[in-house]
């Protein structure tokens, strides 16, 4: 028997796990973020959960390549997700460099700042719904578990997936889903 079906409403459920499916169950193709605060668990253990291939894990070690490898895709939607704000920055990943514990990316794009590279736990590669759209995206996970940031595949015109970034995406993921 599954464990959320046995979830008394009203009842909290002692195991994060369970919660998580429940919570994911009731809104397969929501916010990560609203599907881990409704279980009171973090994006990471929601993303863990995910039907097989929807979220593929790179190591942090992978972090520079996997950058250098995002500053070739064209215009990407870059989002920044928190409790407070969800900032949204369409533009061109610019090359980064290492300086003073930072990640510097600077360069002719609206995207430009410091990134504390050493707070990546991981790279998650993730291809899921979201409110009935396949939507595909890279995030830079930290150690507590939450996206430090987002790096999206954009949408034409037509609010489908841009071909050649898709390509890119399903290159990359695959590349790290076979290690």
């Amino acid at each position: 028997m599954n464990a959320a079906a046995d979830i008394k409403p009203g009842h909290i459920n002692p195991d994060p796990r369970a919660r998580a499916l429940e919570a994911l169950a009731a809104k397969p193709d929501g916010v990560v973020e609203a599907i881990a605060s409704t279980a009171d668990v973090t994006p990471a253990e929601i993303l863990e959960i995910l039907p097989k291939g929807a979220a593929v894990i790179a190591s942090k070690e992978a972090f520079a390549d996997i950058w250098s490898e995002l500053t070739t895709w064209g215009e990407v939607l870059f989002i920044v997700h928190t409790d407070d704000i969800v900032l949204e920055a369409e533009g061109s990943l610019p090359a980064g460099s290492e300086a003073h514990g930072w990640f510097n990316i600077h360069g002719d794009s609206p995207i430009g700042g410091h990134i504390k590279k050493d707070n990546c736990a991981s790279v998650t590669f993730v291809d899921r719904p979201f409110h009935g759209r396949r939507s595909c995206s890279v995030w830079f996970m930290n150690e507590k578990g939450s996206a430090m940031f987002k790096v999206f595949v954009r949408r034409d015109e037509n609010r489908e997936l841009i071909t050649e970034q898709l390509a890119k995406f399903e290159g990359l993921r695959d590349r790290y889903a076979a290690l």
